[in-house]
């Protein structure tokens, strides 16, 4: 399948094309239904005989082309309406039947508060042309209606969500007038599965109640369902979490498919290059050292010990924490004693086999270096953050 992308350089363009060529490299293998051959990129740099040869040759088209922030706003209904016109008369012209989807906007919604605007009007007429298109020319058609668009775009420019990573990531100012207002996001990565959906043929439709996209098999529209209703004070709250984590090392919770785990992905790519580094504290002895790599909101937290030649470290029990030992470098050995029945176990470990052991409630224990001359670097989690005020660690010999 040879693939046209419209407006390819832009935030959503780019991440498409990327994917794209994923699949078309055999990198991405979870799509077995979309097979790639050539993936032809149109942008404001390119030209007029590209334009007529891609449209020749495309098998699909996403016209992702438009414009959002025009010098004019005349310019609205020549970017989104003029570009959209020049495209299907040219798939037209040379009889090309290629499905063809084009990004639209809730704002072009005539019910929503946003219908007034040059920008819904330029957009609703794009979304016309296309449907009239398809009926004339028996072509499938595909108009999606994003909401806000959630990905890495320029800051300060028409998406609060980019300002506000870009800001706290690099320690700049930034206001928030409403913190209660609340916007529908739509993630990039989730769009760009949304398109792989269309491409695959397993698109869903709707309707639309307002701005609001109501499920319907029948739908005149497309839609991707994955989408995050957030307040801005939620936002920037997390925002603010994520930039404390390297001094707190306190991980928010972020379970899979959440806002949260989308919008830290986001904040990273906004971390200037200083910023991909940071310190660890160690806390170092004559016996080694013992560092804490990261604390969760719910699992605890996940540490790094280092045992020199010949020391033992542990010798203590717990009622209710728990640990794992995983020795990932050197040859040592762990002890467990029940501290009620005296029952003892044993296990030798070693970097060459990497094993997980449990330090069970109840159980004094510890860990032995073997070697001679090796360090014994042993990665331990533990079900709870250490808590200075309940330490919940008694000493005691195996």
């Amino acid at each position: 399948m040879n693939i046209l992308v419209t407006g390819a350089k832009g935030m959503v363009g780019t991440a498409l094309v990327n994917n794209l060529k994923n699949i078309r490299d055999h990198k991405n293998r979870t799509r077995s239904g979309i097979s790639v051959n050539e993936i032809f990129e149109y942008d404001l740099d390119s030209t007029r005989e590209e334009l007529d040869d891609f449209c020749q040759k495309a098998d699909f088209v996403f016209n992702l082309a438009g414009v959002n922030r025009p010098e004019k706003t005349e310019d609205f209904m020549n970017g989104n309406f003029g570009f959209a016109s020049e495209l299907l008369e040219t798939l037209e012209r040379y009889q090309n039947k290629a499905t063809v989807m084009l990004s639209s906007s809730v704002q072009a919604t005539l019910s929503g508060r946003f219908g007034d605007s040059e920008y819904g009007r330029s957009k609703k007429a794009g979304e016309e042309l296309f449907f009239q298109y398809g009926q004339k020319n028996g072509v499938k058609v595909a108009v999606y209606r994003f909401p806000n668009l959630m990905g890495h775009s320029r800051p300060k420019y028409n998406s609060a969500v980019s300002t506000f990573c870009w800001a706290v990531a690099n320690d700049e100012e930034f206001t928030v007038n409403d913190r209660s207002t609340e916007l529908e996001l739509l993630y990039i990565d989730d769009l760009v599965e949304g398109m792989f959906d269309l491409l695959e043929g397993k698109e869903q439709h709707c309707e639309f109640d307002g701005v609001e996209a109501v499920a319907d098999v029948n739908g005149r529209y497309c839609y991707v369902p994955s989408t995050h209703k957030v307040t801005l004070g939620e936002i920037v709250d997390l925002l603010q979490k994520f930039k404390e984590q390297p001094t707190t090392l306190m991980m928010p919770k972020m379970p899979d498919g959440s806002f949260a785990k989308k919008l830290y992905s986001l904040y990273l790519t906004y971390l200037p290059k200083e910023k991909f580094k940071y310190a660890l504290k160690m806390n170092a002895d004559e016996r080694g050292s013992f560092t804490e790599l990261v604390h969760t909101a719910d699992c605890g937290q996940v540490s790094v010990n280092i045992s020199k030649p010949g020391i033992t470290k542990g010798q203590h029990w717990h009622n209710s924490k728990w640990e794992l030992f995983i020795v990932v470098a050197g040859h040592g050995l762990i002890q467990e004693r029940n501290i009620n029945t005296g029952e003892k176990v044993e296990f030798e470990v070693s970097g060459d086999k990497i094993e997980a052991v449990h330090m069970i409630p109840g159980w004094t224990h510890n860990i032995i270096n073997l070697s001679e001359t090796e360090n014994l670097v042993t990665v331990m989690t533990c079900n709870e953050v250490f808590d200075p005020k309940k330490p919940d660690t008694f000493f005691e010999i195996v």
